[in-house]
């Protein structure tokens, strides 16, 4: 049988799949063979990884590994099946890599077109629908994802199925709608000292950060002492590749537990305009596909993703209102959908 190898490559952790694709009637199946993550820092490079791993993976599976083809998803910019990642000192070259690694075809992808490529591999289990809208079969797919950054895709189909275009529509403008966003607008440019703000600095993990400092400044709430020392532990440790706390996931997990109402408040404004970003991609797109909330915020929020906000938020575009009521909308629960993404790439390359 054929043999796929396919990895998930950023600059905190590398997750690597060993993998038999299988043609059914509905699509490519993949036989799961073996899956490993790894800490990206604790290697020089891609290749000592997957060597180390093609080891482990025969001790697992009792054969030697013989993957013909490979796929990378890349946290970055990808130009001529090169990339030097941003968070890592690894420059990767596909080239390179398939005489290192003799493998006949290796091709690097960015992040979020394998999240793109992800999608046609979920079972109806890996999403949760949050507004069911009217699908439209040949209609065009949104994807948007808020996590350390903002990913935006879309995919469009053609004759031999959909094609994946990735997006930089993270860092258009971010557009104010009422007198508090003005605040925060104002509160981020004082703040950053910056004449421009892009949505993405409010619609990210940094963004969920950005939006409690700005409430607990405007003396919204009081702040709990235990938020206020992972956040200035968070602010300590600024420009520190390793760092001990995750802000942002404090206070998500604060509010989802009920016991502090700054981070409630914050959270609930970050789900708002959430939603309105994601209501923005939606009118240039129009995509009756569906709109797929990829990143780990959205699934690990998903009581608060499904209150209403979101959707409010989103589908408020006034006259353009009932074309928003008929987008399917989807939150991607599948944690590993890049992963997926990537390995059915090199499947069908």
């Amino acid at each position: 049988m054929t043999q796929i190898l396919a990895g998930d490559t950023g600059g905190t952790k590398t997750i690597l799949l060993l993998a038999e694709p299988q043609e059914t009637e509905t699509g490519i199946k993949l036989k799961l063979l073996h899956e490993q993550r790894y800490i990206s820092a604790e290697f020089p490079d891609l290749v000592p990884m997957v060597r180390m791993f093609l080891a482990e993976a025969k001790m697992a599976i009792g054969t030697t590994p013989a993957p013909e083809k490979a796929c990378f998803s890349i946290a970055g910019p990808i130009v001529n099946n090169t990339s030097n990642l941003t968070n890592l000192s690894w420059l990767l070259d596909g080239e390179r890599l398939q005489q290192d690694l003799t493998i006949s075809h290796i091709q690097l992808i960015n992040d979020f077109a394998a999240v793109g490529y992800g999608i046609a591999g979920l079972e109806r289990s890996d999403i949760d629908t949050l507004q069911e809208g009217e699908y439209q079969p040949n209609a065009p797919i949104a994807v948007i994802g808020a996590g350390t950054g903002l990913g935006q895709g879309f995919l469009i189909r053609y004759s031999d199925g959909y094609h994946i275009y990735p997006s930089e529509g993270g860092h258009t403008d971010f557009a104010p709608r009422n007198e508090l966003e003005f605040q925060l607008l104002k509160y981020l440019r004082d703040k950053l000292n910056l004449s421009r703000i892009s949505v993405e600095r409010v619609v990210s993990g940094m963004g969920i950060v950005a939006i409690y400092q700005f409430l607990r400044d405007r003396q919204c709430s009081t702040e709990s002492p235990d938020i206020a020392e992972a956040i200035r532990t968070w602010e300590r440790e600024a420009g520190m590749s390793e760092k001990t706390v995750d802000p942002a996931a404090v206070i998500g997990r604060a509010a989802a537990e009920g016991r502090d109402r700054l981070c409630e408040e914050t959270m609930r404004l970050f789900v708002d305009l959430y939603g309105a970003e994601a209501g923005n991609l939606a009118l240039k797109l129009l995509p009756y596909g569906g709109l797929y909330i990829a990143g780990g915020i959205a699934a690990k929020n998903l009581p608060l993703m499904k209150s209403g906000i979101f959707i409010k938020s989103m589908t408020d575009k006034g006259r353009m209102s009932r074309l928003m009521e008929r987008v399917p909308v989807h939150v991607i629960l599948n944690q590993e959908v890049g992963l997926l993404g990537a390995a059915l790439y090199a499947a069908k390359s």
